[in-house]
C-alpha cells in the first residue's frame, strides 16, 4: 500500500461551489476511484489550498491513472473542477496536484 499525499490551490471565488459538488460526488467518479486501486481517499482545505490524502492498493499506480484519466465521466467531473482549482507553482512538470513527501508516518 502507497500513502499518497498533494495540495493545490483553490480560487477564494470558488470556494462555496468546490466544497458544494464534493459534498456529493458523482456515484460513477466513486466507482472509478475505486477501480483505479483508490483507498481512504480524502479532501482537506486550509484556506485556499485542498490537501488531499489517499491509499493506493493496486501494483501499477500509472496504469491505474491512465486509466482514470481515459474515464469520461471522469473527465467530466474534472472539467468542472479544474477551473477552480490553482496549481502551486512548486508543482513538478506534469503534475495538476503537487505531490508531497512523507515526512513522518505511525500505525
Amino acid at each position: 500500500m502507497q500513502r499518497i499525499g498533494s495540495v493545490i490551490g483553490l480560487k477564494p471565488e470558488d470556494r462555496e461551489e468546490y466544497e458544494r459538488i464534493h459534498a456529493d460526488v458523482w456515484p460513477t467518479v466513486l466507482k472509478q476511484i475505486a477501480a483505479s486501486n483508490i483507498r481512504n481517499y480524502s479532501i482537506y482545505r486550509y484556506g485556499d489550498l485542498l490537501f488531499s490524502y489517499f491509499e493506493y492498493v493496486g501494483s501499477d499506480y500509472a496504469a491505474d491513472m491512465a486509466k482514470m484519466a481515459q474515464d469520461a465521466e471522469t473527465q467530466r467531473w474534472w472539467a468542472i473542477c479544474e477551473p477552480m482549482q490553482s496549481p502551486v507553482a512548486e508543482r513538478a512538470d506534469g503534475e495538476w496536484w503537487a505531490t508531497l513527501p512523507e515526512l513522518f508516518h505511525v500505525d
